[in-house]
């Protein structure tokens, strides 16, 4: 379905840390006092020293930094330089040289332990991107790090890395978003999810969306203006990522927390399936040479690890990433390896939505994470994925062939697997309906009796569809057709989680309007899920 911040002046920086807008402030000349030359070879030093030998002129960090990926002694830094972002050959005004790019990471904000050091080189093949995977850290461990190219320094970031494996370690906060279009409205949002300042963020998908200027409009109308036609080639696709990217709040969302991401279908095209695009019956220039262009500069973006870089129409992003015995994390892939949407997609009544054959995930990503259920041994286990997982029938009967429900025997062997495999606390988080949901999940949503076997959390969008506007969840009819739908929202924001061994606490954050930048945010429901307790128990929000 078709279905943000230039910084307002106004706006203060609220956290003790210099993470959230940068830590630039610190010199070029305290990088080079902490020996951030010092480990290279003399000709690697040149090399960083005038940007593989040829000068760069502007500012080159304008796209901010980010983590990911973190596991109990590693973790993945990432930037992209540019100092043209918008550029529409998608080079971000470098043109084709090589770079060398220092990095560091320190125990502290002021770098005054450094703990690793090292360079990486960057090109125009890969987009100016870099990834730097960073391995011999200590577990449970918070972490801050910056780049320098020449003269420039970037901000800085703050990472962490999981728990060792085997121990469960302090209670941690996540929160998780989705659905970010540029047009729509600011992205306020990001910049109070980096205030929260969680120990993870989960991007659920349509973190980019694809459309040219002025096609998909909000309510509300459009406040921003995406640049560049509608994204296809490798350049306009680059082009597009920058300028989300150059987005301050978004930037300080990344610098807070290292991220884990899943794509949806906007970064590529909407409401694709497999190897089928959104308008099959309408001619398109080869899409798979689209979903490879896509594909690469998603990974190019995002603070991935080497082995995702895709491999021509295809990557591989189904992952489980552990927090210690806390949690494990499986990352899930709805898109690339899903049949085709029933009936012609939409919502409708549909016999071939319950065609057991018929799979949301494909037959190995299934099994794949059938197996980490057997495996798990983990208090909470949270599917990170991107469509609506829960039952929801509409007025008429209709259910929405986009979502599980349009892919039944998928859906019922996956929640049968976990409850099989004795799965002591599964959760499913969800992005792309731009709506906050609280849901419990029933072995039969066709029997109100039929027991709870797991809960779903879904957030909202952080700017798709505009405002959005309040309203009495007891009084929306999805409710009242859908018992085991706790909650629903149509405002614009994202879910904060605080995980502990006893219960997970979901707090639904939502900000009064996009359309301007500086919203406030408040929590409007908080629920909690106890261990060995699956659904929902609503509470004081705070």
């Amino acid at each position: 379905m078709p279905a943000s911040s230039e910084k307002d002046p106004s706006q203060t920086v609220p956290s003790r840390r210099q993470v959230l807008l940068g830590g630039a402030a610190l010199g070029t000349a305290a990088f080079a006092a902490a020996g951030a030359l010092g480990g290279l070879a003399p000709a690697a030093r040149a090399a960083a020293a005038q940007g593989a030998g040829v000068p760069l002129r502007g500012e080159v960090f304008t796209l901010g930094v980010a983590s990911g990926e973190p596991d109990h002694h590693s973790v993945v830094l990432w930037t992209r330089l540019a100092t043209d972002p918008l550029a529409e050959d998608g080079l971000g005004g470098l043109g084709r040289r090589a770079v060398t790019v220092q990095w560091e990471l320190a125990e502290d904000e002021r770098f005054r332990h450094v703990v690793r050091r090292g360079h990486e080189t960057t090109d125009a093949e890969a987009g100016y991107a870099v990834h730097a995977e960073i391995a011999g850290l200590a577990p449970g461990r918070e972490y801050f790090y910056r780049f320098r190219c020449g003269r420039f320094l970037s901000p800085t970031g703050r990472t962490r890395t999981a728990q060792t494996p085997g121990t469960f370690g302090a209670a941690m906060t996540m929160a998780f978003a989705s659905c970010s279009q540029y047009e729509h409205g600011y992205f306020t949002a990001y910049r109070h999810l980096a205030e929260d300042e969680p120990d993870l963020v989960l991007h659920l998908g349509d973190y980019i969306y694809e459309y040219k200027p002025d096609t998909y409009v909000s309510p509300d109308g459009n406040v921003r203006d995406h640049r560049g036609p509608e994204t296809e080639t490798l350049a306009n696709y680059r082009q597009r990522y920058a300028q989300y990217r150059s987005d301050a709040d978004l930037q300080a969302a990344h610098a807070v927390a290292p991220w884990l991401v899943v794509p949806d279908d906007h970064e590529v095209d909407n409401n694709w399936a497999g190897d089928i695009h959104e308008k099959p019956h309408l001619p398109q220039p080869d899409f798979l040479q689209r979903r490879a262009n896509a594909f690469r500069a998603y990974y190019e973006n995002m603070p991935l690890r080497h082995r995702n870089r895709p491999q021509g129409s295809r990557i591989q992003l189904y992952r489980t990433v552990s927090w210690g015995s806390l949690v494990n994390f499986h990352m899930l892939d709805t898109r690339q390896y899903r049949d085709d949407q029933a009936c012609g997609d939409g919502w409708k009544i549909c016999e071939d939505a319950v065609d057991p054959a018929r799979s949301l995930t494909g037959d190995d990503q299934e099994q794949w994470l059938l197996e980490q259920f057997r495996r798990s041994r983990a208090r909470w286990d949270l599917l990170g994925q991107q469509v609506f997982f829960a039952s929801r029938v509409s007025a008429s009967g209709s259910t929405s062939m986009d979502a599980w429900d349009g892919y039944r025997g998928s859906r019922e062997r996956i929640s049968d697997g976990w409850v099989e495999a004795g799965v002591r606390n599964p959760v499913v988080l969800t992005g792309d309906v731009h709506t906050h949901w609280a849901n419990e999940l029933k072995a039969d949503y066709a029997n109100p009796d039929s027991p709870v076997i797991g809960t779903e959390l879904v957030t909202s969008s952080i700017t798709s569809g505009g405002n959005g506007a309040d309203s009495d969840p007891a009084e929306h009819p999805d409710l009242r057709r859908n018992p085991h739908i706790r909650f629903r929202n149509n405002q614009r924001g994202y879910v904060r989680t605080h995980i502990s061994r006893e219960e997970l606490r979901a707090d639904f954050r939502v900000v009064e309007y996009v359309t301007r930048p500086g919203a406030p945010v408040r929590t409007r429901a908080s629920f909690v899920i106890a261990d060995r307790h699956p659904g929902l128990s609503e509470v004081t929000p705070r």
